[in-house]
């Protein structure tokens, strides 16, 4: 098995993509802590993805995988909330929200695909 392999997935290489856009994004917000929030949680979805390539099974990865959903759920709830707020243009928010449902998506097809291995 490489060692890295992570590097290698097309959705983590969306997923950063996606978190370098909510950093720029969340400096429009004032609140320190609605900003660490978004952060973190574009953040994990990173950062599962590699700590879960790095399982022995694919039940784990699998769960890791999932951590991965909730955590774009939650960036996609802060982004509802900043549109709300007029802090996100209603253009912006259609075209992130598609690509974390892209991201979801492959996710979820991800973690069907190893717990269907086992």
């Amino acid at each position: 098995m490489k060692t890295l392999r992570f590097l290698d997935f097309p959705v983590y290489v969306q997923t950063k993509r996606l978190y370098r856009k909510i950093l720029v994004i969340s400096q429009r917000v004032n609140d320190y802590s609605f900003k660490d929030q978004i952060k973190r949680a574009a953040l994990s979805i990173v950062l599962n993805i590699a700590e879960g390539s790095a399982k022995k099974s694919d039940k784990d990865f699998a769960r890791f995988l999932e951590i991965s959903i909730g955590s774009a759920n939650e960036v996609a709830a802060c982004l509802d909330v900043m549109h709300d707020l007029n802090r996100l243009t209603t253009e912006e928010f259609n075209i992130t929200i598609s690509e974390i449902e892209s991201i979801i998506k492959q996710l979820g097809g991800f973690r069907k695909k190893l717990r269907n291995d086992n």
